[in-house]
């Protein structure tokens, strides 16, 4: 079997687990005033599961490439080494570094340094074009789920 098709089957063993916990763990502890309303808080991991279960069962039947002509090279894990390695592990680091410095760094100034980190690791030298993107970016994600949604981010560093 295909290295893609042993991804999808992963993801789709942990689709299943993420989506039994949502469709009947996450609602077991609701308050009686909440069970009547359309919308719970499981209802986005309960999307999320089953459009992960649908995409990863597409992968592994094989159903992207049924209308394919040409024969596209798959991806050899024997050969790994060939592909870029280091960009991958360095975004995923560079992920989890952002995961920890979200509090202590404030979300501001940890999504710009993200955002501009992971672009230069991409390729993008264009820094008069990437810093006000990113600055952009930072902002409006921001304002969106502060303001508009009402969900506290603490926009600046602890010590601000």
């Amino acid at each position: 079997m295909a290295l893609d098709r042993w991804v999808s089957f992963i993801i789709l063993c942990a689709a299943l687990g993420y989506g039994y916990a949502a469709f009947f763990t996450m609602d077991a502890g609701l308050p009686p005033f909440m069970q009547r309303n359309p919308i719970w808080p499981s209802t986005f991991p309960k999307v999320l599961s089953v459009l992960a279960i649908i995409t990863a069962l597409v992968i592994l039947l094989g159903l992207e490439k049924s209308g394919e002509t040409g024969k596209e090279p798959e991806i050899d894990y024997r050969r790994l080494g060939d592909y870029q390695l280091g960009q991958a592990l360095t975004l995923l680091g560079l992920m989890v570094g952002y995961a920890l410095l979200l509090r202590p760094a404030g979300f501001l100034l940890s999504t710009f340094a993200f955002l501009c980190c992971g672009a230069f690791i991409l390729g993008e030298r264009k820094f008069y074009i990437l810093l006000p993107v990113a600055g952009f970016a930072a902002f409006v994600v921001w304002y969106l789920v502060d303001e508009v949604l009402g969900i506290f981010l603490r926009p600046w560093p602890f010590f601000v």
